[in-house]
């Protein structure tokens, strides 16, 4: 193994950090603060963060193949122009229910933006249960939800043959697995692949390396984890310093280095003076495996 160095590199303390998303054309990495409502975008060249404000709290950020971005912001599904710092509706979802927001989302192999929604939290993962679904807004901007009963959707992906998804409903501790048609987006057949250790607590974002390993994110474990999704074991732990880490994913110029999102919310003065870094977006390096560019939507 080589050896493995983490390093702030985005100090402006999110109050939720997530959805991290190398944008290989600009050089930088994408990214949301959920409950702080705004997109943000780190150049590793200036090392400086800019950030867009949004009117609703923003969950996550994807490429567009016709360029700029797409974005989950409250209940709806939005594009973002970033020079403009224009946000327009695409269309919503949940109409019938006040108290959800989208969670996290990301784009599949064929180009759909894949979201779920969660109940508006009390206090981090204090919600009201069962509340929140999953959607596919498709690239001809129609939108098909798959199940309901959610509790706080989160991390996805997909494996490299692009015949399993995998997804991670919070409060169920569990990384699950559907059988996954590219052709139509269809799921299905879901089993849970690994389920979470006491120390590792709460599963969040997650992304997959080019060896078909998946790397999940655990909020109020304060780690990142390397699952095997064929046998369901732990290959590997990486700890940061900090409790709530929310993502990952990876990047770089050739998508060897890792960026770590993290929160600061629920987080009292004291716990904050032992974790300044809280907030902040991690890279990580050395690790030896690289991961798989993001999808851009082809809507």
């Amino acid at each position: 193994m080589s050896s493995v160095r983490i390093e702030c590199v985005a100090k402006e303390g999110c109050r939720i950090g997530e959805s991290p998303v190398w944008d290989a054309k600009e050089g930088a990495l994408l990214y949301v603060d959920i409950t702080g409502r705004k997109v943000c975008r780190w150049s590793p060249v200036t090392g400086h963060t800019q950030a867009i404000p949004v009117d609703a709290p923003v969950s996550s950020v994807a490429l567009r193949q016709s360029g700029d971005y797409v974005i989950t912001l409250g209940t709806r599904f939005a594009a973002l122009k970033w020079k403009e710092q224009l946000v327009t509706t695409i269309t919503q979802v949940d109409k019938d229910k006040v108290n959800t927001r989208f969670n996290d989302g990301k784009v599949d192999p064929a180009g759909r933006y894949f979201a779920g929604t969660m109940a508006e939290e009390i206090r981090p993962a204090v919600l009201e249960r069962h509340q929140g679904s999953l959607y596919t807004l498709f690239p001809d901007l129609s939108v098909v939800k798959h199940f309901d009963q959610v509790d706080i959707s989160n991390g996805l992906d997909w494996s490299l043959d692009h015949r399993t998804f995998f997804y991670i409903d919070s409060l169920s501790y569990s990384v699950d697995a559907f059988d996954y048609d590219l052709q139509t987006g269809k799921i299905g057949n879901r089993r849970s692949i690994y389920k979470m250790e006491k120390e590792e607590s709460i599963p969040d974002g997650m992304c997959i390396d080019t060896e078909g390993k998946l790397w999940v994110a655990c909020y109020d474990g304060g780690r990142v984890i390397r699952l095997d999704p064929e046998t369901g074991k732990r290959l590997q732990t990486v700890k940061l310093p900090v409790d709530k880490t929310t993502s990952c994913c990876f990047g770089g110029k050739d998508y060897s280095e890792m960026y770590v999102t993290s929160a600061s919310d629920g987080m009292d003065k004291e716990w904050l003076s032992r974790q300044p870094q809280a907030g902040g977006v991690f890279k990580i390096t050395g690790l030896g495996v690289k991961g798989v560019p993001p999808y851009p939507f082809a809507g």
